[in-house]
């Protein structure tokens, strides 16, 4: 396009939920401007799920998801659900599989994921700048001014999709937050989440040569809890059980682990109290041997099970199924997977993603104050609200 075009739409964030509000925009017969600065398209969707893209999960409801207002999501997730966006997958003729949980990914590579919201864009008339920065943007008249690298644009609306501030090393900022504050939105404090967790050093003393081991355990905090695989790396603990619960640790309160979910600890050490093991050897029955022996160091619990009366077994029982532990921090945004927080939804139409006090202003995707958990939720989420902002900008 020229230096100075009108047109009706311009999408900021040729990302996930961006390239969907194009394509959606442009099939009504909106002249629809995608504007991206990075130079590599939908590189965080390439590079998620391993390759894979985890693009969707089959149980994606508003149960699956933390925002200050939990019932912000409802309205866009039931119109715009996993079914429909697997019609879509169908249509480009995209296989897929199901993992645990409902998470579905290609069979190929998440770079096809790329290639059809891409297709899409193009089919619709969608017409693209990138990579081009954006230098500012202006209420104008009735609509917005958008300035570029490549010259100004003229639009009706405007869709911020630019995402959160995850991932830095492949273009994230905090531009969208900027914008918000710039027409009088509410930001909700943004925090790395599905996050990996670091110990303090006295913990990492305990635990820190353990990188690599894995255990099935049941992690709580706050409202969360998540039963899945635990790993120990060298500055703290990862896989899915923390990086679910990391959305919901605020910083100070213990993670409450439990070791032995579904089992009777303290059944299972009285019982076994005549034997002479020691309790590093029982526990290395259903728990990683390693771990067994420098947790029950870490408890002073090195005796063999004959020497230890019935209530410190008990105790220890109990310590087993609430190992609690207080994680230093996380690993920050280069590590996370989403952004907690962003544009505060009581600004928004929960039926446009519009700005109630800025007419033909939208925010979607990841810059709002929505989080989904770990297994495709957050790409369901960008699908929802870029095809609900897509229908009315």
């Amino acid at each position: 396009m020229s230096s100075g075009e009108t047109c009706d739409v311009v999408v900021i964030g040729a990302g996930a939920a961006g390239m969907m509000c194009a394509a959606e925009a442009g099939r009504r017969g909106r002249r629809v401007v995608l504007v991206e600065h990075y130079h590599v398209l939908g590189e965080k969707i390439r590079i998620s799920g391993g390759g894979r893209c985890n693009f969707t999960n089959v149980n994606a409801g508003p149960a699956n998801y933390l925002s200050q207002n939990p019932d912000y999501c409802r309205s866009a997730l039931s119109r715009y659900t996993p079914q429909d966006f697997l019609a879509l997958v169908g249509r480009h003729r995209i296989r897929y599989h199901e993992k645990t949980l409902g998470q579905l990914f290609c069979d190929d590579s998440a770079r096809q994921i790329v290639a059809m919201l891409k297709s899409e864009c193009d089919r619709a008339g969608v017409a693209w700048r990138m990579p081009c920065a954006v230098e500012s943007v202006a209420h104008e008249g009735g609509g917005f001014r958008i300035a570029t690298a490549a010259g100004p644009l003229h639009a009706q609306s405007l869709v911020i999709a630019t995402g959160g501030l995850t991932v830095p090393k492949i273009g994230a900022t905090p531009f969208g937050y900027r914008v918000a504050e710039q027409f009088g939105l509410a930001i909700v404090l943004p925090r790395p989440a599905l996050v990996p967790l670091s110990f303090h050093p006295e913990t990492l003393g305990h635990y820190g040569d353990l990188a690599g081991v894995s255990l099935d355990a049941e992690v709580s905090c706050g409202a969360g809890r998540f039963r899945e695989n635990l790993l120990f790396t060298h500055r703290g603990v990862s896989g899915p059980a923390i990086l679910q619960i990391s959305s919901y640790w605020n910083g100070r309160d213990p993670l409450n682990i439990d070791l032995l979910p579904g089992a009777d600890a303290a059944t299972w050490l009285v019982g076994a109290r005549n034997s002479g093991a020691l309790l590093s050897t029982l526990l290395a029955e259903r728990l990683p041997a390693r771990f067994a022996q420098q947790w029950c160091a870490a408890h002073t619990a090195t005796l063999p099970l004959r020497q230890m009366p019935e209530p410190r077994l008990r105790e220890l029982a109990a310590a087993l199924h609430a190992w609690k532990v207080v994680p230093s921090g996380t690993l920050g945004y280069n590590k996370a997977e989403v952004t907690l927080g962003g544009v505060d939804t009581r600004d928004l139409s929960s039926k446009t993603m519009a700005a109630t006090r800025n007419p033909g202003l939208f925010f979607i995707g990841e810059v709002v104050d929505v989080t989904g958990w770990l297994g495709g939720y957050n790409f369901q989420w960008a699908w929802a609200s870029g095809h609900a902002a897509g229908a009315f900008a």
